[in-house]
C-alpha cells in the first residue's frame, strides 16, 4: 500500500482540528462543555482549540509525512492521543451520559488509523 488511507485519515484530521479552533462549540456541544445559553465557556474554548491544535499538527503529519516510517511515527502520535482522549473524556466528562459516546469515537478514530497503518505495513 502508498499510504493513501493514512493521508487520508491525517487530512480528516487536520481539518476537524482546525474547525474546532474555529469553532469551539463543535465538540464543546457533543462533550457537554456548553454553559446554558449553548455557548461554550472561554476557559473550555481554550482547552478545546489546544486539542484542537495538537490534533492539527498530528493530522498534518500523517498527511505530509515523506515515507512509511514517518507516517508510521505520526499514526502512532494519532492513536496515542485518540486513546489518551477515550482515557479522559470518558472518565471526565462532567455529564456522565455523555461520556460513553465521545471515549467510543475516539477510541474508534484511534482504532481506524492503527488499522490503516497496519495495512501499509503489511502492504
Amino acid at each position: 500500500m502508498n499510504g493513501t488511507a493514512v493521508r487520508v485519515l491525517g487530512a480528516a484530521t487536520a481539518a476537524y482540528s482546525a474547525a474546532i479552533m474555529i469553532r469551539p462549540r463543535w465538540l464543546g456541544r457533543p462533550c457537554g462543555l456548553t454553559g446554558p445559553d449553548g455557548d461554550v465557556p472561554t476557559s473550555a474554548a481554550l482547552l478545546i482549540r489546544a486539542v484542537g491544535a495538537r490534533d492539527l499538527a498530528v493530522g498534518t503529519a500523517m498527511l505530509l509525512a515523506s515515507g512509511p516510517s514517518a507516517r508510521r511515527t505520526a499514526t502512532a502520535c494519532r492513536v496515542a492521543a485518540d486513546l489518551s482522549d477515550a482515557a479522559l473524556f470518558g472518565t471526565l466528562l462532567p455529564d456522565a451520559g455523555r461520556r460513553p459516546k465521545i471515549a467510543g469515537f475516539a477510541a474508534a478514530w484511534g482504532a481506524l488509523c492503527a488499522a490503516a497503518a497496519a495495512a501499509e505495513s503489511r502492504g
